[in-house]
């Protein structure tokens, strides 16, 4: 039986059609996905995210723990509430996952990683903490629900539910979080590619949360919407476009992978001793007739690739897509996406494709 989040009641309330989602039984639409999508482009729209799991780390070593543990260097952290996107990496260099670490004080950091890798996840960092040495407390926190709110208003509606939270969140900078009392959590860093928040709160409060928000005109969302926002905004999702396989190298994500400094972190020796092998762009379908789905083979100059991530863009009206293409595949060029029994030609460009609202690329 797939778990529930406390919020499970309240979306079949509300009809959504439900899907297993890495184990969870979760909302993918309330009846237009397209809507949904576009309601977070132009107004606000609400995502529960209960099923991600928050774990917070606790002691005089987490910094230097997490140093060692996350690609990414989270000595860049010193202002509390600053957030910071990685990876955790196994011996290959592939990602075990990708997760956002928040910096509260020097002895508390706390972690948001993904629902269908979290028992991995923590049992890997419990193994590098007994290889690190450093006596960090790993606790996750099953008590705890979140919900994603975004959109152009999001912000707007979020403070006209909870009025309480504008003081400390009025101020708040793109990727960066406040605590608000010893129980909630408000942070500014979305998965969609529009402005909002994230608040994490007790799972008590879940129903009392979502209804507040939903009550401002906030449209309630799910999986479906959330997917195709992302992929426009071009952002990874874990499990298509990277994995315990892959490289980061080879996922776009070579941003964040801190190689500036001598650090050593786990994975650094496979990632150097493995160059990236793939260029990882975009693509928008320029003929008609189909849509760029994963596993799609693209015929590029180079040779063969291949999609990792495809839909079709509500907010460009064509399909678009994120994939693994040969070393020298260049912004600008024309490649051919094996659509069934057709080869359809789709240009080369770099995303995101859209951001706040606005098309980023030409279609």
């Amino acid at each position: 039986m797939p778990k529930a989040t406390p919020l499970n009641a309240l979306h079949r309330e509300a009809g959504a059609r439900m899907v297993d989602f890495g184990g969870w039984d979760m909302p993918v639409n309330y009846g237009s996905q397209v809507e949904e999508h576009h309601a977070v482009r132009r107004d606000a729209g609400i995502f529960d995210v209960s099923h991600m799991r928050v774990v917070d780390l606790h002691g005089a070593g987490a910094r230097e723990f997490l140093r060692f543990a996350l690609a990414n260097d989270v000595a860049k952290l010193t202002v509390p509430g600053k957030a910071l996107y990685s990876c955790l990496l196994n011996e290959s260099g592939g990602v075990v996952d990708d997760l956002i670490a928040y910096f509260f004080r020097e002895d508390f950091f706390r972690l948001v990683v993904n629902a269908g890798t979290a028992e991995t996840d923590i049992a890997w960092l419990q193994h590098l903490n007994r290889l690190a040495n450093q006596g960090v407390s790993i606790q996750p926190r099953e008590d705890l629900a979140m919900v994603a709110v975004q959109g152009p208003n999001a912000r707007a509606k979020f403070w006209a539910a909870f009025a309480e939270t504008k003081s400390a969140t009025e101020g708040l900078k793109p990727f960066n979080a406040a605590r608000i009392g010893d129980e909630w959590m408000v942070a500014r860093t979305g998965y969609t590619g529009e402005d909002g928040f994230e608040a994490v709160f007790p799972a008590r409060d879940s129903e009392k949360v979502w209804r507040a928000i939903v009550a401002q005109g906030v449209r309630p969302c799910g999986l479906g919407a959330r997917d195709t926002l992302r992929l426009e905004a071009g952002m990874n999702l874990y499990g298509q476009d990277m994995d315990a396989e892959t490289s980061p190298l080879d996922a776009g994500l070579a941003w964040t992978i801190d190689l500036r400094e001598s650090r050593a972190f786990f994975g650094r020796p496979a990632l150097e001793a493995h160059p990236p092998a793939w260029d990882f762009l975009g693509l928008v379908l320029v003929d008609k007739g189909g849509v760029l789905r994963s596993h799609q083979a693209v015929l590029a100059k180079g040779g063969e690739g291949t999609i990792t991530s495809g839909t079709f863009s509500p907010t460009l009206g064509v399909s678009i897509a994120l994939a693994r293409l040969p070393k020298g595949t260049a912004v600008g060029d024309t490649v051919r996406v094996q659509v069934r029994d057709r080869q359809l030609a789709a240009k080369i460009v770099k995303p995101p494709f859209v951001r706040n609202g606005k098309p980023l690329v030409s279609v």
